[in-house]
């Protein structure tokens, strides 16, 4: 196999109007590192950033190369800005926050806040307190477990986790909630993934994708469905170079003709940087929102007209093919064409593409799993895929692209709300308690829980909660009614001005960060989006004598509220995480010998039934097709349907820049991209500026999104995409995939309103940023270079 794991994001639009040079990301990553880090730090970060004897980004999950095929800049643009933003030199300390009370940080937008710098020390707002002031770690650890110790059940504290957490944190994070007393742990899969995880699970019986970075590079097609990886996934492009100079064809499936998958220039090789680079797509199906399940169905159709099925693949591993080929073989092509905004003939020529193709793989991130239908969505993806044989072969399989470096190990590691008996069964034998069986509360409910009173507490273990949940004034008013809050976090966010009446913030170390304790120097784990797991060793020193690992703040808080009542030597496991590793290896299923197998270079991978064995863990011992009704949204007149999604500059909630150069977007990020009749059909004029009203038919509440640009773009008519945070005001809390609970960002109905004249605009525009700095403001008028 030739060493082509180049992993570099750099791509060249074919557009007169809008450049990116090859070399442009690499120059942009270089010059924000030397500006935050310096450039000492920058050589010791970047150089063992995604090694074997490294450290892992905290950005997106795509997975590594093996070792020995690795590259000295073995990481892309975004993950060097991940890089740049936590080993930043600035910090937010006691004196930052003396100067600057939380009405003050309230008035900030979340690209002010974030580049304060690193917190230094542990701060307390205390009740009734307009700022937050400096506190001792074992003050504000003994005020945490006093306060959970008076709670009336345990069931009204919520323990929420980032996917940035590492393995054995999450691992101690359950156990401590669990000898609490409650499994309420919702995680930012139930706002990414949730979708993928339950229809998986019913389809082939486990809920993570099946194949390896081998399987891509081997592929004869791919097919990427809801997905920008120039922007979210950016090494992957580098994959699917390989890819395609092997041949293999790429079906993109999305409403937006997005950069990284036009063409893509690796600055690591000389094609890339004085060449015309590597045309990705064969073929880009410009689908209307929420089409993809009248899409697959119909793909679906055709195959089974031209009898291209794996027949003895469906004979021996799969239940429920004929219902589902009756069902697919009825569809109606007019309503297909209605709700995907494609011909016929568009349609043939991807099926063409997938029936010439022995190996197929098919990639999706959340342009699939938020909507109403998502999870029936991802089940005809499965079914697709199960008519072709496409699972435990080289070359094939299903392939969820998780957008946080952790967040599928969290969940491997019983972050759940809803996990299953035979874990909580292995934790009882482990630990000699017997975990809570009720289940918690996923994101929506634990949301609705503040908000109603019935959860009066709020961990989170990591993240931006407030910015990264739906109905944004609902969801800050529940944390702000809760009597505390409490935030593991390496830098201030939105989170920690929308608080509890008492609130702390607990500052911890980063995955760049080296920890060294009386065992000696630790490391940590984390599993990709393939299941592969590994070890994380950070190489620079502590920001602050003042921060602690996540582990250390979970076993302390964990010995100042549980104590030693179940006999758990919470401090033990602090100390030396080779211990938590063994207590992994007897309760994780798939981890045994834990220890041993992470500390080899490039780790180890998971056990998957379907890939490594055609087995599948359902009811009925086979993988289930599933048929499910093509259900068309119902737009009301005057609304586009509208899309959340990031800038380039932006990795989840963290803003980077004001810079989406792919689009064309310069100096701000209150643009909403329309189609240019749609544009006109409403009466408005590009540049013009206006406000997003959503509508929902759950409810009579109106969603305002305020002062966003016109920005005409090649999507389909009737569909809009703006950037989050800033657009998830407009999605209703109660408006939620069915089967998952997962909210619905991917189709939200707006109306466009015109924003008050241009005068009225200065003046709110003026009020809106009382006592915020010019060169940090979000909402000031971007530039759209066309």
């Amino acid at each position: 196999m030739p060493d082509d794991t180049i992993n570099e994001d750099e791509l060249e639009i074919h557009d007169p109007k809008r450049t990116a040079a090859g070399v442009t990301g690499v120059r942009v990553s270089l010059q924000r590192s030397l500006s935050h880090m310096g450039l000492k730090n920058t050589a010791k970060t970047l150089l063992k950033l995604n090694q074997a004897d490294g450290f892992d980004c905290m950005s997106c999950a795509w997975p590594d190369p093996d070792p020995e095929n690795r590259h000295t800049a073995e990481f892309c643009e975004n993950g060097a800005k991940a890089v740049a933003e936590e080993a930043t030199k600035d910090r937010a300390d006691p004196a930052f926050f003396a100067r600057h009370s939380i009405a003050d940080l309230s008035a900030r937008d979340e690209y002010w806040l974030g580049q304060q710098g690193r917190i230094s020390h542990p701060m307390v707002k205390r009740p009734g307190g307009t700022h937050y002031e400096e506190i001792g770690w074992e003050e504000a650890l003994r005020l945490i477990g006093n306060h959970l110790n008076a709670l009336g059940s345990p069931d009204e504290a919520i323990f929420y986790t980032s996917g940035r957490a590492s393995n054995e944190a999450a691992f101690l994070y359950q156990l401590f909630v669990r000898a609490y007393g409650t499994n309420n742990m919702p995680d930012c899969s139930n706002m990414c993934h949730e979708s993928s995880g339950t229809a998986l699970t019913e389809s082939i019986g486990i809920g993570k994708g099946s194949v390896s970075l081998r399987d891509i590079y081997d592929a004869e097609c791919i097919v990427i469905a809801g997905q920008n990886p120039g922007t979210n996934h950016p090494r992957m492009l580098s994959a699917l170079e390989i890819a395609k100079r092997r041949g293999a064809k790429i079906i993109a499936i999305n409403p937006l003709r997005e950069a990284g998958l036009v063409n893509f220039r690796n600055p690591q090789k000389p094609r890339g940087v004085v060449g015309k680079g590597t045309d990705i797509a064969d073929l880009h199906l410009p689908i209307k929102i929420n089409g993809d399940l009248a899409l697959f169905q119909a793909l679906g159709s055709l195959l089974l007209e031209w009898d291209a099925v794996d027949h003895e693949f469906v004979e021996r591993h799969t239940h429920g093919f004929e219902a589902w080929a009756e069902h697919v073989r009825a569809v109606d092509w007019d309503v297909v064409e209605s709700a995907t905004g494609l011909t016929r003939a568009q349609i043939t020529e991807a099926a063409e593409l997938i029936r010439g193709s022995d190996a197929t793989i098919y990639c999706w991130a959340m342009g699939l799993t938020q909507h109403r239908n998502a999870v029936a969505t991802i089940r005809e993806v499965a079914n697709l895929a199960l008519a072709r044989g496409d699972i435990g072969k080289r070359g094939a399989g299903l392939c969820p692209v998780r957008g946080h470096s952790n967040v599928q190990g969290d969940r491997t590691m019983g972050i759940w709300e809803r996990v299953p008996e035979h874990f909580l069964d292995a934790l009882q034998s482990e630990f000699g308690f017997d975990p809570p069986r009720k289940h918690g509360l996923d994101t929506v409910d634990a949301i609705r829980a503040l908000r109603d009173g019935k959860a009066s507490f709020f961990m989170g273990l990591g993240g931006n909660f407030v910015q990264a949940a739906p109905d944004t004034e609902v969801t800050a008013k529940a944390l702000g009614s809760a009597a505390m809050t409490v935030q593991v976090s390496t830098k201030l966010n939105r989170s920690h001005v929308e608080c509890g009446d008492t609130a702390l913030i607990l500052p911890t170390m980063g995955r760049t960060e080296k920890l060294v304790t009386p065992a000696g120097e630790q490391y940590v784990t984390v599993e990709d989006s393939m299941s592969a797991v590994h070890a994380s060793r950070g190489v620079l020193p502590p920001i602050s004598p003042h921060v602690r690992s996540e582990v250390a703040i979970i076993a302390g808080l964990a010995e100042a509220t549980v104590g030693r009542r179940h006999g758990i030597d919470w401090s033990a496991m602090a100390i030396d995480h080779d211990i938590i590793r063994h207590h992994i290896s007897r309760v994780v299923p798939g981890c045994e010998a834990y220890t041993h197998n992470v500390d080899r270079p490039g780790g180890f991978v998971l056990p998957h039934p379907p890939r490594d064995s055609r087995t599948f863990e359902t009811s009925s011992g086979k993988a289930e097709f599933v048929p499910s009704p093509i259900e068309l949204l119902h737009v009301p007149d005057g609304h586009l349907v509208l899309q959340t999604l990031r800038s380039h500059d932006q990795f989840n909630t963290t803003i980077y820049g004001l810079s989406d150069r792919y689009r064309g977007i310069e100096d701000g990020r209150r643009v909403v991209f329309v189609h240019p009749d749609d544009i006109a059909a409403q009466g408005f004029a590009p540049g013009d500026l206006v406000d997003l009203v959503s509508h929902w038919d759950g409810d009579d509440v109106t969603r305002v999104a305020k002062r966003f640009r016109i920005v005409p773009y090649d999507t389909p008519r009737g569909s809009a995409a703006a950037y989050y945070p800033e657009t998830n005001p407009l999605v209703p809390l109660d408006s939620t995939a069915t089967g998952s609970n997962q909210p619905t960002s991917k189709s939200v109905m707006v109306r466009l309103e015109p924003h008050p004249t241009q005068d009225e605009a200065n003046v709110g525009a003026a009020q809106d940023d009382v006592g915020a700095d010019d060169s940090h403001k979000t909402d000031r008028q971007p530039r759209h270079l066309s």
